[in-house]
């Protein structure tokens, strides 16, 4: 007798989206090509709109809780690029996202500079539905389309040397007004380890809700890192670089004692001026229990074994 044991990240057979609405989304989304391939994008921001992007789900990546409304994702973000508030999809509008570029460098064997577009035809794309969960204690779950930061590493080919990766965002002053703001240590930089990049958790993110991530989101590529804190996930990448010595991130300069390089979720460490235990669902509102590694464990805990006395939550 075969005995499957549920992991946290499972849906029931039952709550899963039935299979003839997901097949008629990705022939429709197949028919219409995918824009991202075909580099047709406007340079100006994506609209809700927008047109779709095939790709095909992945059964491993899935959340046993509904899907946040896209009109609540997309309207509540932190981007302070653009404004310290949360409604800065009406500012980030003015954003291009084409023509871009990903710069892989550092210490590599393949220094790489390419086009967004002319990356995307070297890897696969697959749809996950990944919970996010915000160091301010509020959560959503959304589709994202991208890969597997495993396959950068692959294009790369990171020395033997290399221990850290760090991702720059994007900082034009001609459309970001929060970068007037000089007291903050711009461009923004968040780092990982080698071992976390590689993680087939660790994702590229190009699209939301099938189509382009939209610029308030962090398009046109972000990276995700679904068992820590949002703000480690950097957003409008343009630079990857691979060191040997451990970045300070953007967070940990202004505030080591509440941001540092690990931020693991757990609701049993609190933030210093706040509880961790549960969460706000954004749209509904409701308070449901945090967990550890944001219910991710299965995939990451292992990462950590050999991480002995550092804080590695906060």
């Amino acid at each position: 007798m075969v005995i499957h044991i549920r992991r946290g990240w499972e849906l029931p057979e039952s709550a899963a989206t039935p299979e003839h609405f997901v097949l008629g989304r990705r022939k429709a989304a197949l028919g219409l090509g995918s824009i991202l391939a075909a580099g047709t994008l406007a340079p100006r921001a994506w609209a809700q709109d927008a047109a779709p992007m095939a790709a095909t789900p992945s059964p491993r990546f899935v959340a046993d809780r509904a899907l946040t409304a896209e009109k609540e994702a997309t309207s509540y973000n932190n981007y302070y690029e653009f404004s310290t508030g949360k409604s800065v999809a009406s500012a980030a509008q003015r954003f291009a996202q084409r023509p871009w570029t990903v710069k892989l460098d550092g210490m590599v064997e393949k220094p790489l500079e390419l086009g967004l577009d002319d990356l995307l035809k070297q890897v696969s794309l697959e749809e996950r539905v990944l919970r996010h969960r915000c160091v301010e204690a509020w959560a959503m779950t959304v589709p994202w389309t991208g890969f597997p930061m495993a396959a950068l590493l692959k294009l790369a080919a990171p020395l033997s040397s290399a221990k850290y990766v760090v991702f720059e965002t994007a900082a034009d002053r001609s459309t970001m007004p929060g970068l007037r703001q000089s007291w903050y240590p711009w461009p923004y930089k968040e780092g990982c380890t080698i071992a976390e990049a590689g993680n087939e958790l660790c994702f590229m993110a190009v699209g939301l809700y099938g189509k382009p991530v939209p610029p308030q989101n962090g398009g046109p590529i972000r990276v995700l890192f679904p068992w820590k804190y949002g703000f480690k996930s950097g957003k409008a990448i343009t630079r990857i670089t691979f060191t040997d010595q451990r970045p300070v991130s953007f967070w940990e300069k202004l505030q080591a004692s509440e941001y540092g390089f690990w931020a693991n979720v757990n609701p049993q460490v609190p933030h210093p001026r706040w509880s961790q235990a549960s969460e706000r669902l954004l749209g509904s509102n409701e308070q449901v229990p945090t967990r550890l590694f944001n219910g991710y464990a299965d995939f990451v805990a292992g990462l950590y074994t050999d991480v002995k006395g550092e804080n590695l939550y906060l």
